[in-house]
């Protein structure tokens, strides 16, 4: 285990009062892991993870609980304590690529500067281990790549800059903050391709914030469903995506279009709106926007083991019954879990990555010989 979350409280002073971002989360992460945060706008995902290295902290800002990394708990952490672990040991690849890189400065000098914020190392060595991990994720002509602005990169490009500056130190953990927002999907897949190598290749545990279900499919481990603050679901990919118990998670995986079947006259969608106030209702925070809502629903369910794996836990208090009439009562009832035969062309696509990323290798080792 790389990093435990026990009881994490993130609260926010607005004019109304104090918002409560993160309402005691409890989670793991594990070396070599990609673990995959998912839930709506405002749910608390980025909240929670910011604050996992301080990085929302504020005159305005609360937070409590325990964040157990490397035998200290970073929510008690002093800021300069923090400054050592932060790029270091868990780095952060944000959302918005063109506004976390500094626009008057060259990339490569930008990757540089993480690892001699953190080690003793020549600018040279460093720049030429910065030319070597933009070629690692997948940028053509690396060393040229490295003299451009932000500017002159595309939005791809971009990102996979961000994903070098996090990995440039081999930290232990890497936050990856909706990493494939507006990209294309061809570039989306490279940018998922390269937070898959980082953590296959250097045992890297990812947390990865998404709400795109079809990213959490394509290479989550485990699955975390978040909802107003709290952890709603959690287990493996294929136990949350074909074996939804809470309602939350059933409604989000009915909001997906089919791509196959008949086509629907409306979007499906949940009912209501997620909760945004200070002031929220006690109990299951969703029953308001649940059809299956009882009376029951207004204590406050324990995130536990129900059904399935022993790993896929939920916070639901509904009887099987109406578990089961949910799940087939939305606009797309969930599949039994498919069998997935392999693709006939898959091991020959495989193939060309592996031979293109080798080319980049070679073509920075070319490099570097004549540096």
């Amino acid at each position: 285990m790389v990093l435990e979350i026990r009881g994490l409280r993130v609260g926010f002073d607005v004019p109304s009062g104090r918002l409560p971002a993160v309402a005691g989360v409890d989670l793991t992460l594990r070396r070599g892991e990609m673990l995959a945060l998912v839930g709506e706008s405002g749910s608390g995902k980025s909240a929670l993870a910011m604050s996992l290295v301080g990085l929302n902290r504020g005159p305005r800002t609360h937070i409590s609980g325990e964040v157990t990394f490397g035998g200290r708990n970073l929510a008690e952490a002093s800021e300069r304590e923090l400054r050592a672990v932060r790029g270091k040991d868990i780095a952060v690849v944000f959302q918005d690529a063109l506004a976390a890189l500094n626009p008057l400065h060259r990339v490569g000098a930008q990757v540089t500067e993480m690892m001699r914020a953190h080690r003793r190392m020549p600018y040279g060595t460093a720049m030429d281990r910065a030319v070597e991990l933009l070629g690692e994720v997948g940028i053509a002509n690396p060393r040229a790549s490295s003299r451009a602005l932000p500017h002159q990169l595309s939005g791809g490009m971009r990102q996979r800059v961000m994903i070098a500056m996090g990995l440039a130190n081999d930290p232990a953990v890497l936050i990856a903050d909706e990493p494939t927002t507006a990209l294309d999907v061809t570039i989306q897949a490279q940018v998922l391709s390269v937070l898959r190598r980082a953590s296959a290749d250097h045992g890297t545990a990812v947390l990865l914030i998404t709400h795109d279900l079809g990213v959490v499919a394509e290479v989550a481990d485990r699955v975390a469903v978040m909802y107003a603050g709290r952890i709603v679901e959690q287990g493996s990919r294929d136990e949350v995506l074909f074996n939804p118990q809470h309602p939350y998670t059933i409604g989000l995986l009915g909001s997906v279009p089919p791509i196959d079947g008949p086509v629907a006259d409306r979007l499906p969608a949940i009912p209501g709106s997620p909760l945004t106030g200070v002031d929220r209702p006690g109990g299951c925070a969703f029953a308001g926007r649940c059809a299956f809502a009882e009376d029951a629903c207004t204590e406050q369910p324990e995130l536990r083991h129900r059904h399935g794996e022993p790993g896929h836990l939920d916070a639901c208090v509904l009887p099987d019954s109406v578990r089961r009439q949910a799940r087939g009562a939305g606009p797309d009832p969930q599949p039994e879990r498919p069998e997935r035969p392999e693709r006939p062309e898959r091991p020959e696509q495989l193939e060309q990555l592996e031979q293109a990323a080798g080319t980049e290798r070679d073509l920075v080792r070319n490099e570097k010989g004549r540096a």
